[in-house]
């Protein structure tokens, strides 16, 4: 029976009635990132009054009710009457999607920031309530909203002769699945603006605790005090090469130094958004380094006729920069539309970094010579590493399956139904191979401790053992050549001891995981095991606890009357009580590894693993207090 398809059937939504319909359309889920999307859209709007040069302060304020202002001291809403619409321009903005002053007509921006584009009239659909506040022309005005419908037309408060917006607004419970903004997650945004933003004052005000919060960002030097600050914990091998300047209607801003470490870190930015995927202004500053690199080694004779000049990849090793464009009309591409697209980009910061670093290199002929080391030491460290690899895919080729002996495979071909267990030490590696589903559970005991990949190049990194097994086991190759695609397991369950050793060896396992394998963080395939802390029985009744809270829970004040078992070890529970606690899909508790915020991944990878002492004091100085069930 076929239904009846009619004109009746097309519904047409008007106003902001479609993005109430489809919020994840305007604002990409109505989880955690949709909901500090609407704070980004108005943050956004401010820092283009900045980027206008009209604006100077922006601050964000989390309300005890779950509501959040930004407030700037810009121009202000234009509160005048519409030509077409015949309401004021204000109530344009708010109230109708695509509406606002950077769509190209003249005293509007030359520039605006926010990666979607769609809006504070988005942020006044998808909240409850909505309150704009402009100081302009004299006056205070308002006007209010509840889910984008006008309740309070605009009005005059007062008088002032101050200039700004105000945006208040609590999101819709209605649309919002996650109802508390975090201020880690708003920090890193507001930090990372004001660093693009040189001089800008950003403040974040967190009122909901007990305490008042407040953080204000300030960079003066801009994208230099960006990779000033990237560094801090690192050893510079020079002072920051920078360059500022604007061709064909491109601002160009690039800051970039040298460390002796193994890693490059490179960030990337078009209008202030976070261009994750790189795009034509990543690959002309990656051209322009190789290019000025391999032309001054090849002029002071570092390389001679014949030799291979060090890939592009040879000389990022080390170097920790910062690219910045702005522009008109900038084209997203990619997955998650942060790949810059605009193809004129590449040539002009490829001219500019090119000239700065010829210039650079030949003021500063000591620290070009460093540089040309460290390239060239990167470049046999890689050849050294290729020859291992190749040697290690002809091996694997003669023993058949490629597979490493050690692991304990399971039945299932399915990557998605598939887990892998890395166990710390041969003895707990039996016990899981007797306590595991042998058709979905993979088991690879690991011997001692891994290679630290923080400090350590490529060829040292594949010499040691236990990572080459569990390259070979996870079957994605590593490095450039890791390829997602292979994973042979979607699940990779770290298993360790509770005690001091077995969180040394979890941390090297994803320090190696991150520098070598980071799209296995990103896109959530790596796990944390959380066996028991405490076997607890009462006659036939039996207890795990997690926690020292858990335990207190169980057994109160008095724990005579139970027989408490403390587990300081996988070893020692039998197969039976590790398969209940830790391994069966519907029994244990697994932690799953995200990388919230890239940089403060770096920051504390470097703190933990890198070469400096101080870092890691301070680190325990800091947290040492919140430590719990250490070395039980």
């Amino acid at each position: 029976m076929s239904s009846s398809y009619t004109g009746e059937q097309i519904e047409i939504l008007r106003g902001l009635e479609a993005v109430r319909k489809r919020p994840s359309m305007y604002i990409g889920n109505t989880a955690e990132r949709g909901l500090h999307q609407l704070v980004y859209e108005a943050v956004d709007n401010a820092v283009d009054e900045a980027l206008a040069g009209h604006a100077h302060n922006v601050t964000t304020v989390l309300h005890k009710d779950g509501s959040v202002s930004v407030e700037d001291d810009g121009r202000g809403i234009p509160v005048d009457l519409h030509q077409e619409e015949k309401i004021p321009a204000v109530e344009v903005v708010m109230t109708m999607l695509h509406a606002g002053g950077k769509f190209g007509k003249g005293g509007g921006y030359k520039v605006s920031g926010g990666l979607h584009g769609v809006g504070i009239s988005v942020v006044n659909a998808l909240s409850e309530a909505m309150t704009t506040r402009v100081k302009r022309d004299g006056f205070i005005w308002e006007m209010k909203f509840v889910r984008g419908d006008t309740v309070q037309r605009l009005k005059k408060l007062g008088k002032t002769e101050e200039t700004g917006t105000l945006q208040w607004f609590r999101p819709d419970p209605e649309v919002f699945e996650v109802k508390e903004f975090h201020w880690d997650v708003l920090q890193k945004r507001l930090r990372e603006l004001a660093f693009l933003n040189r001089g800008l004052t950003i403040t974040l005000r967190d009122e909901r605790g007990e305490q008042l919060r407040e953080r204000t960002f300030k960079y003066d030097g801009g994208i230099v005090s960006f990779v000033e600050w990237l560094n801090e914990k690192k050893d510079p091998l020079h002072p920051i090469v920078s360059t500022h300047a604007e061709r064909d209607g491109v601002d160009v801003e690039v800051a970039m130094q040298y460390t002796d470490t193994y890693t490059e870190l490179i960030y990337s930015f078009a209008n202030n958004i976070n261009t994750i995927e790189g795009g034509m202004h990543l690959l002309g500053f990656r051209t322009a380094v190789t290019n000025a690199v391999n032309g001054y080694a090849r002029k002071r004779g570092a390389l001679k006729e014949g030799d291979t000049s060090p890939s592009t990849d040879d000389c990022m090793e080390g170097l920790t920069a910062v690219v910045s464009v702005k522009l008109q009309e900038p084209q997203f591409e990619g997955q998650t539309k942060t790949k810059l697209g605009n193809a004129r980009v590449r040539s002009i910061v490829h001219s500019l970094v090119n000239e700065r670093l010829e210039f650079f290199f030949e003021e500063n002929p000591r620290v070009a010579r460093a540089i040309i080391d460290k390239v060239m030491q990167a470049q046999r460290a890689r050849d050294a590493a290729k020859k291992a690899r190749d040697l290690s895919r002809r091996k694997n080729a003669l023993e058949g399956s490629g597979l490493p002996g050690k692991l304990v495979d399971c039945k299932n071909t399915d990557p998605r139904e598939s887990e892998l267990f890395l166990v710390e030490g041969d003895s707990a590696g039996g016990t899981a191979k007797g306590g595991r589903d042998p058709n979905t559970q993979a088991i690879l005991p690991l011997r001692g401790k891994i290679l630290n990949v923080e400090k350590a190049r490529l060829d040292k990194v594949l010499a040691n053992e236990e990572i080459r097994t569990m390259i070979t086991a996870l079957g994605t190759g590593f490095g450039d050549e890791f390829d997602l695609a292979k994973l042979r397991y979607h699940k990779i369950i770290v298993m360790t001891d509770a005690d001091v050793d077995g969180s040394h060896i979890r941390t090297l396992l994803l320090t190696f995981f991150y520098r070598q394998m980071r799209p296995l963080v990103e896109e959530g395939h790596v796990f944390i095991a959380q066996p028991p802390l405490y076997g607890i029985r009462k006659g036939k009744q039996q207890w795990w606890a997690f926690s020292e809270a858990e335990y207190r829970s169980i057994v109160g004040d008095d724990s005579k009357e139970f027989v408490v078992q403390q587990y300081k070890g996988l070893g020692e529970m039998d197969a039976e009580q590790l398969a209940q606690t830790t391994m069966e899909s519907g029994n244990r508790r697994l932690k799953q590894i995200t990388v919230e915020d890239a940089v403060e991944a770096e920051q504390i990878f470097t703190d933990l693993m890198g070469d400096k002492v101080e870092p890691r004091k301070q680190y325990i100085f800091e947290y040492a207090k919140s430590v719990k069930n250490l070395d039980l």
